[in-house]
C-alpha cells in the first residue's frame, strides 16, 4: 500500500510539473508583442516581399505608437511598392508632421512624386533633403535626373558632379555623368565616365552598354562587341538590330 501510495504521489507530481510547463508556454503564447517586435515582422516581411503582412505589421506598430516616424516612413515605402501613391505620400507627409528633421521622407516624397511625373514637386522635396542633408547623394543624383528629364543638362551635370565628390566610389553617378558627355558630343570624356563606373562596379550592365555604343560610335568595332557581350552576361537586353550591325566584326 505505502509503494503504491508513493508512486501516486510521484505520478502527481509529474503531472503538475507538466501543467506548469505546459501553461508556462501557452503565457508565452499569448503575450502580447512588443512594438519593436512587430517593426521587426514587418521588416522581415517587407525583405521577403510579403507587404501585406508588412503593412499589416506596421499598422500594429502604429495601433501601439501612433507618432513611431519610422513606421510611418516603412509603411510609405511598403504602400509605394503596392502602387499605393495616395497611401504612400500621405504616410511621407505624416512622417514630416511628427518630426520635419527627417531628410528621408523628403527624399522619398520627391522619389513617389518623380514617379507621377511631377517633376517640379519631386524637385522641391529634393531641395528641401538637402536643407536637412546637403551629402544625400541619393537626392542629389535623382535630382539631376529630373533636370536631365528637363532638358537641363548642365544642372544635372551640375547634380552628378556633386554626386561623386561626395562619393567618388559611386557608380550610379559616373554612369550618368557619362550620359550627359554622350548627349553633349563629348565621346572622349563620356567614355573615360563610364570606364570609372566599371572600374568601381565591373558588372554595371549599363555601363557595357553605354561603352558599347560609344565605341561602335568610334568604329573600334572589336571593344564595341566585348562590351555588347558583357552587358548581355551582366543581365541587360541588347538590342537584336545593335548586335547584327555587330555581325560583321565578330
Amino acid at each position: 500500500m505505502k509503494t503504491n501510495l508513493k508512486y501516486y504521489f510521484i505520478f502527481a507530481l509529474i503531472l503538475f510539473l507538466i501543467s506548469c510547463a505546459s501553461g508556462t508556454k501557452t503565457e508565452r503564447k499569448d503575450k502580447a508583442l512588443s512594438i519593436e517586435e512587430h517593426f521587426q515582422l514587418a521588416f522581415n516581411a517587407a525583405e521577403r516581399g510579403n507587404l501585406e503582412e508588412a503593412v499589416s505589421e506596421y499598422q500594429k506598430v502604429l495601433k501601439m505608437d501612433p507618432k513611431n516616424s519610422r513606421a510611418h516612413l516603412n509603411l510609405g515605402i511598403a504602400y509605394g511598392r503596392q502602387g499605393k501613391w495616395k497611401q504612400e505620400i500621405s504616410e511621407y507627409k505624416r512622417v514630416i508632421d511628427i518630426d520635419p528633421n527627417i531628410a528621408e521622407a523628403y527624399f522619398n516624397l520627391g522619389v513617389a512624386y518623380n514617379e507621377r511625373g511631377e517633376l517640379n514637386e519631386a524637385l522641391f522635396q529634393y531641395q528641401k533633403a538637402f536643407k536637412i542633408n546637403p551629402n544625400y547623394i541619393e537626392a542629389h543624383n535623382n535630382l539631376g535626373v529630373i533636370y536631365l528629364k528637363k532638358e537641363k543638362l548642365d544642372e544635372a551635370l551640375s547634380e552628378y558632379q556633386k554626386a561623386i565628390g561626395i562619393k567618388p566610389d559611386y557608380p550610379k553617378g559616373h554612369y550618368n555623368i557619362g550620359s550627359i558627355f554622350w548627349q553633349k558630343k563629348n565621346l572622349e570624356e563620356a567614355i573615360a565616365s563610364f570606364q570609372r563606373a566599371l572600374e568601381i562596379h565591373p558588372n554595371y550592365a549599363e555601363a557595357h552598354y553605354a561603352l558599347a555604343a560609344a565605341y561602335y560610335e568610334k568604329q573600334e568595332f572589336k571593344l564595341a562587341i566585348q562590351h555588347a557581350d558583357q552587358a548581355g552576361k551582366s543581365g541587360i537586353i541588347v538590342d537584336p538590330k545593335y548586335l547584327e550591325r555587330l555581325k560583321p566584326y565578330r
